[in-house]
């Protein structure tokens, strides 16, 4: 699995964050999302998954 995230469409809702605080964090400066883990365990598939369903941005990319 490989978690990718397009800054420029992030919106800043942290949605990210708070569904997986372990792969997702945001600017301090402008609120965009920072990805924290490119390729997720196991244990993070489904969070990764969910938080780029919730993106209302489209931001994050799951493959």
């Amino acid at each position: 699995m490989k978690i990718s995230v397009d800054q420029t469409k992030c919106c800043g809702s942290g949605m990210c964050v708070l569904t997986d605080p372990d792969l997702f964090d945001q600017s301090e400066e402008d609120g965009t999302v920072l990805l924290l883990v490119e390729h997720p365990d196991a244990e993070h598939e489904a969070t990764a998954k969910e938080a780029a369903g919730l993106c209302p941005a489209g931001a994050i990319t799951v493959s």
